[in-house]
This record gives C-alpha cells, sequence and structure tokens, in this order.
C-alpha cells in the first residue's frame, strides 16, 4: 500500500512540474518599444553638386540604432532602415519621394554622381535650380509576409540641405544628327517608305527632348507584318541605325522605354487620332499621347 501511495505522489509531482512548463513555455512575447534613432552626416546646410567631382564622396548618412525590445528582452531581429529624401514642404509623402533601403548596416554613403541622380532624376527637380532637400531615416521591422504592413516604424528628425542638381547623362546617347524621323506600316506614314517627308519629322524641345504630332489611322499592332507598327529613325533616308523597343508585344503603345538598334518594332495605335509622340533621351522613355 506504501508503494502505491509513492508511487501516486511521484506522478502527481510530475504533473504539477509538466503544467508549470507549459504555462512558461506558452507565455506570449509583447512588443516594448524603441527608441527614436538619430539621423547624422558628414556636412551640413548644403551638399556641392557638380560633374567634374561626380566621383567624390557627397555625403555621409549614420544613424543610431532604435533597439527594439520585447518582454523577454532586446530584439535580435535584423532592424531594415529606409533612407527617405524629398523636397521640404512634401512632408515626405510626394509621388517622386525616393527611399534607399539598407539592412542591417547604421549607415551608407553617397557618391556625388549618385546623388544627383537621386534627386535629378528620382525626385524630378529642375536642373541647374536650387532645392532644399530633406532626408530621414526610418527604422522598421520588416513584416513577417509580404504586403503586410511594417511593424513599429520609427522616424528620425529630418535634415535639411540646399541642392543644386546637374544633368546627369542620358539614359539613351541622343542623336548625333540632332534629327529624328517616324517611319512605319501606317499609310500616313508611307508603309515604311524610307526618306519620309518633313511632317514626319520630330521638332527638337531640348539637347535630350524631341517631339512629334502626326494623324494615325489605327489597326493590329500585333500582325506579323508589322503593317501597324513604326521605329524611329536618327537619319533619314537611313536604315543604318534605328530607335527601337526590346518587345513589341509586351511595350503599350502608351510609352516605356527604348533605346538604339534594340530588336523589336514599336507597336503602333488600335484606334484613329492624333498623337504626340515625346522622345526623351535623359529618361530613356517614349511617351504617346492622343491630342
Amino acid at each position: 500500500m506504501e508503494k502505491f501511495l509513492n508511487k501516486l505522489l511521484l506522478i502527481a509531482t510530475c504533473s504539477i512540474l509538466l503544467l508549470q512548463a507549459c504555462k512558461k513555455e506558452g507565455t506570449d512575447v509583447t512588443f516594448s518599444g524603441g527608441t527614436v534613432p538619430v539621423l547624422t552626416a558628414s556636412v551640413s546646410d548644403s551638399i556641392p553638386l557638380d560633374n567634374s567631382i561626380k566621383g567624390n564622396t557627397a555625403v555621409v548618412f549614420a544613424w543610431t540604432n532604435p533597439n527594439y525590445k520585447f518582454s523577454d528582452g532586446i530584439s535580435s531581429l535584423n532592424v531594415t532602415y529606409n533612407l527617405e529624401f524629398d523636397t521640404a514642404g512634401a512632408n515626405f509623402s510626394s509621388p517622386h519621394m525616393q527611399t534607399v533601403q539598407i539592412s542591417p548596416a547604421l549607415g551608407t554613403s553617397f557618391t556625388v554622381d549618385a546623388l544627383n541622380s537621386l534627386i535629378a532624376n528620382g525626385l524630378q527637380l529642375s536642373l541647374g535650380q536650387q532645392h532644399t532637400l530633406e532626408v530621414r531615416v526610418v527604422a522598421l521591422l520588416a513584416p513577417y509576409t509580404s504586403g503586410s504592413a511594417n511593424i513599429a516604424p520609427l522616424a528620425s528628425s529630418a535634415i535639411d540641405y540646399k541642392v543644386t542638381p546637374y544633368a546627369p547623362p542620358p539614359v539613351v546617347e541622343p542623336p548625333a544628327s540632332g534629327t529624328l524621323v517616324l517611319v512605319g506600316g501606317d499609310p500616313l506614314m508611307g508603309g515604311w517608305s524610307n526618306p519620309v517627308p518633313s511632317s514626319q519629322q520630330f521638332t527638337q524641345v531640348s539637347p535630350t527632348d524631341y517631339q512629334l504630332t502626326i494623324a494615325l489611322s489605327g489597326g493590329d499592332p500585333t500582325n506579323s507584318n508589322a503593317s501597324d507598327q513604326y521605329l524611329i529613325l536618327p537619319v533619314n533616308g537611313s536604315w543604318s541605325h534605328k530607335y527601337a523597343c526590346s518587345n513589341t508585344a509586351s511595350q503599350p503603345f502608351s510609352g516605356g522605354t527604348f533605346g538604339l538598334d534594340l530588336s523589336s518594332n514599336f507597336p503602333g495605335p488600335i484606334a484613329a487620332g492624333t498623337y504626340k509622340f515625346d522622345v526623351n533621351f535623359q529618361t530613356g522613355i517614349i511617351t504617346v499621347t492622343k491630342q
């Protein structure tokens, strides 16, 4: 009888210990907060931008660790840092705001050329004019699933800079001839005849921007004989070089990227109408809008 009671006592003791262990393992871990990061930089007030020193370091940014904490201690998860650039007064919400993501380093640097490209092409600021730029860093824990909201973002105070962006090298080299002409299968473009009349020659708006407004009859730009497709030539009457796209099927008529001597024709319009073509060598983008 005594042995039986001892066995019951041993089983009861083990059960209590097991329940206590399970309770400890099931304890919820809660987020306890963090410290807003402090952003510092190697320069203040203004950042000189000049193409003659484009390879030099323009600015070095550094920031403090937010030390995210949970109820079981300091987080061991990697922290992501979004270094954000925007124009003053936009409150980091303009459509062209630029974000450079860094993880897990506590700093980064930019050459003159890289920073100029970010604010000239990225923020799309007017070249040769002074602007006020705001920079801040936002610390966050990356979400567990794609598309979920960032976890516990903490934004630093912003640093202001005066900057005057210069024209970065164009994405596509403009034609040395200074001229562009439109050729294509549309009957109103001469059915691929070349040379073409002056009505199919672009107007040079700037050293890197050309525009043309022309009436087109429309059709099926996916047909195999290319009767409703087009190309842009730098020399009227010559097929030696062409401005084209990478894939006719994936390039919308409304525009996209282009380059010199790429493999595919541009797709023409489906509907008849008058269209304005804008060929921007600075950005490497062609835009077509119906008038």
